[in-house]
């Protein structure tokens, strides 16, 4: 286990206990997140060490490493997922202009970047697990980089994309840093990412299954996403819902909360969730539209 010190937006070093939650995925210990008194960034501290983060991934139920994975929710995921795919290509599409150069970071199995591809798009992509990253290369036919550090500087690319992938990502400075300089002009980087400040995590709280320890190392919201891309020169220019994850999430939550799905319970907090998102913004998941100063 290692323990952040400094808050990786503001440097501030004081934080106060925000929740303790339980990993209901692979090991069931229990994990403290904590919030930046001077910024309100929380983060799950302290966390696993490089050596020991990997242990946490190992679960034939972590559906966006296995395209295989069982279970009537992961199965909704999968077909939830071949909409969103088609949803996901258009909006880069639009954003674009066209298609382009494109990098997905936390590419997973390969299969958003397979569906860039047959859109016309050239690809690239970033999968730090190396059995996932197999995969990736059979399916696509390219080679898929371990790191954002393999990529040569003189790359740039129109879209940068980060499904859900942020949360993960131990050095969240220097990944949206290296991020900023691989954007080409007029380059757009789009960010997905869980929303703590969202109607279905207050309900769920500690058993929201967005928080996702220890894998989900930082807990954004969207003021501290703002906080951190704009020490880059980085401006939110948009932000989009994704209105299937308050239904997904609460299926998972409702099941760590009582050791059963609820499914009735997990639509009404969904259409709760997504109802009260249209007035005040704060979906259970978000999309930032990302563009440089």
């Amino acid at each position: 286990m290692e323990a952040v010190t400094e808050c990786p937006i503001c440097d501030n070093v004081e934080f106060k206990s925000y929740l303790t939650c339980r990993d209901y995925l692979v090991s069931n210990e229990k994990f403290i997140i904590q919030e930046c008194i001077s910024c309100g960034f929380r983060l799950t501290n302290p966390r696993p060490d490089d050596k020991s983060i990997g242990n946490y991934y190992k679960s034939e139920n972590y559906v966006s490493h296995n395209d295989e994975s069982g279970g009537f929710i992961n199965v909704i995921y999968r077909t939830v997922r071949s909409y969103t795919l088609s949803s996901k290509t258009r909006l880069i599409k639009k954003i674009n202009g066209g298609e382009g150069k494109l990098l997905d970071v936390g590419c997973g199995t390969g299969s958003f970047l397979e569906a860039c591809k047959s859109s016309g798009w050239q690809i690239a992509g970033v999968e730090t697990d190396s059995t996932v990253k197999a995969l990736a290369q059979e399916k696509l036919k390219i080679q898929v980089h371990q790191d954002l550090s393999e990529i040569p500087n003189k790359e740039s690319f129109n879209v940068i994309t980060l499904w859900h992938v942020l949360e993960h990502i131990p050095n969240l400075n220097d990944a949206v840093r290296r991020l900023s300089m691989m954007l080409a002009p007029n380059g757009t980087l789009i960010i997905a990412v869980p929303n703590s400040n969202s109607y279905d995590a207050n309900y769920f709280k500690e058993y929201w299954a967005a928080y996702d320890v220890p894998r989900h190392l930082y807990h954004f919201t969207p003021s501290t996403i703002e906080k951190l891309i704009n020490k880059y020169k980085l401006q939110v220019i948009e932000t989009k819902p994704m209105v299937f994850d308050a239904f997904y999430i609460a299926m998972l939550s409702t099941r760590y909360q009582t050791g059963k799905t609820n499914y009735i319970e997990s639509l009404k907090v969904g259409l709760r969730s997504n109802a009260k998102a249209r007035k005040t913004g704060d979906s259970s998941s978000l999309i930032y539209i990302v563009k440089k100063l």
